[in-house]
Formats: structure tokens, sequence, C-alpha cells
């Protein structure tokens, strides 16, 4: 059985494929390149070379032969074992045994095995479809000379730049006067200013001043043509009181404190405790604490220094008496 189908079929998914007790195929990987004194462009392309190290079962080959022709791995490797002993005794012979799109072998003088490879075949899958070609270069074609010769011939685009030049020279300094003009003069001002380089405005100007000045004078005659009077003079009745409004002030807050002999979360404990404090002479009150706790108040008091002193008297009797402020 011919197994070199297998060994085509895997050489385009793997690097390597080694053929137990005779040696591996490796596929070296060499780009795109140019063949410049042919003019050839060559696509991205991988070799094939031989190594006959490369001789232990790695169970590659013979998995894929086990797989595709249905039979058990024993039998596919003794398959592969009977084609490597009949190429081994062709070579003996000094036969040349060729692989078909991989390569031959031959037997040197050395008796060692010659690989030649196949180089018409790719097996580059991301080349697939691609093929060598020439392309006869441009003669007499130089990128600079192009270059200057469109810009020497492009008289579109210099008007152009003179049109836009020359719009930037008119516009540019009649944004600058409008922008300039204003804040340096009253044009926008409303005021009006006298000017000393109207000669008629200030004979106008002057004739008004001596008419005002004149007026002035004769009012001052009839003036002291008639009577003084003399200001009445102010008394008491005349000045009338200010009402002065009543300030608010803030009301005082009173802080009050009591002096609590016990909180309790049942009634009855916290009205035994109230019956001993009135045995003792005091008048105890039952208060409402967090939580749904019942206090008793010895007394109430609106310092705390009182409070302080008066729970030192009452803790010999009622241990655990504590001061609290309810306002």
């Amino acid at each position: 059985m011919d197994i070199t189908a297998f060994i085509r079929e895997l050489l385009f998914g793997h690097d390597c494929v080694i053929v137990p007790g005779f040696g591996g195929f490796i596929g070296n990987y060499t780009p795109a390149r140019i063949d410049k004194s042919s003019s050839t462009f060559f696509p991205p392309v991988k070799q094939i070379s031989f190594n006959r190290n490369l001789n232990h079962n790695d169970g590659l080959l013979v998995g894929r032969i086990s797989e595709s022709a249905k039979m058990n791995y024993v039998d596919a490797r003794n398959l592969v074992e009977e084609f490597v002993n009949d190429i081994r005794k062709r070579l003996a012979k000094g036969e040349k045994v060729v692989f078909e799109n991989i390569g031959s072998f031959v037997y040197n003088h050395e008796g060692n095995v010659q690989f030649e490879p196949d180089r018409d075949v790719n097996y580059h899958l991301d080349s697939y479809g691609l093929a060598p070609f020439q392309i006869a270069p441009l003669e007499g074609y130089d990128v600079r000379k192009k270059l200057l010769k469109y810009k020497d011939k492009d008289p579109v685009r210099q008007a152009s730049v003179r049109k836009i030049l020359w719009r930037a020279a008119v516009i540019i300094p009649l944004l600058a006067a409008l922008v300039v003009i204003p804040l340096t003069t009253d044009i926008l001002k409303t005021k009006v200013q006298r000017t000393s380089l109207n000669p008629l405005a200030n004979i106008e100007f002057e004739n008004n001043r001596q008419a005002v000045d004149k007026g002035k004078s004769d009012d001052s005659v009839l003036n002291l043509s008639q009577p003084t009077f003399t200001e009445k003079a102010l008394t008491s009745d005349s000045i009338v009181p200010v009402k002065e409004e009543k300030l608010l002030t803030d009301k005082v807050i009173e802080k009050v404190y009591c002096l609590i002999a016990g909180s309790f979360k049942s009634e009855d404990n916290a009205s035994n405790l109230m019956k001993k404090l009135e045995a003792e002479g005091y008048k105890p009150e039952l208060m409402k604490g967090p939580n749904g706790f019942l206090r008793v108040s010895v007394m109430r008091f609106s310092g705390f220094a009182d409070a302080a002193n008066t729970k030192d008297e009452i803790v010999k009797k009622f241990p655990g008496t504590w001061v609290t402020r309810i306002k």
C-alpha cells in the first residue's frame, strides 16, 4: 500500500511528519520574496526537507492511516513497516524512489539516503492558489522627476494659493481695525463731550455761561431788598418721638436633669422601686425610656451640679442611680 498520500495530507497541517523507521519530513517556512534579476515575485512557501534521524514512531502517521483505512493501530503500524522495508530494498538496488509531489530519494556514494525536494509544490495553506509571476520593470521611470513636473505644471493650485493669500491680506487688517478702533476711541460712548476744535460751540457755551451768571446777580439783589426770616426754634413738642421697637430675644431653654434610680422592662418592677422611694420620703415619677423601658425618676433639678450632689446621697441607699438630661 502506498502511504505517500497520507504523508502529503499531513504536511499541509503539520510542520513535521515522521515515517517510523525511515525518517521525518520537515516543513520550513519561507516568506514572500522578489528575484530582481528575473523580476519574479514568489509567494510564501513551506519547503520540505528530510531528516533520517527522526525515525521514531510519534503516532501521527500510523494514527491517520488507522483512522482513514478503518483498521486497528497494530495493522496500520505493520503496513508502515512493510512500506519502509520495500523502500529500503529498492534504494539498496540503486533505484531512485520518488514520493509524488514530495521529492525523490537515492543512495549517494557513501551509502546514505539523499533527498531532493519537489520545488513545484507549496504546502503553505495561506499561499493556496498563488503562483510566481513576472513583471517587466518600467524603463526610464523616475518618481522624483514626476513630482517636480507635477509641481511645476499645477497652475490651478498656484492660483488658488495666491487667491487665499490675497484674501487673507485684505481681511486680517479689517478685522484688526474693527477690534482695535472701538477700544481706543469714544465712538461707542453716549456722553457728549465739549471740544475746543469747534469755535461755534465755544462761543455758544460762553454766551450761556454769561447769561447764567447775570441771572444769579439779579437774584442776589432781589434777596437783599426782601426781609429775612428767622428759623423757627425747635421745641420739644416738635420733636417726634421715635418708637422703640422691642427686640425679640430667643426664649431661654430651661435645662432639666433627673435622677434615675432604675430602668425596667417590667412595669411591676418599676412599681416596686417607686414604693421603696415613697417610703423614704421621695416623690418618684415613672418615665418612658428608649427601647420600651420604664425609668423611675427620684426628682428633678434645674442644674447639673445640684443633681450630681444629690445623687451622691441617694446612691448610698439606691446603688446605680445616675443623672440624665430630659430637656
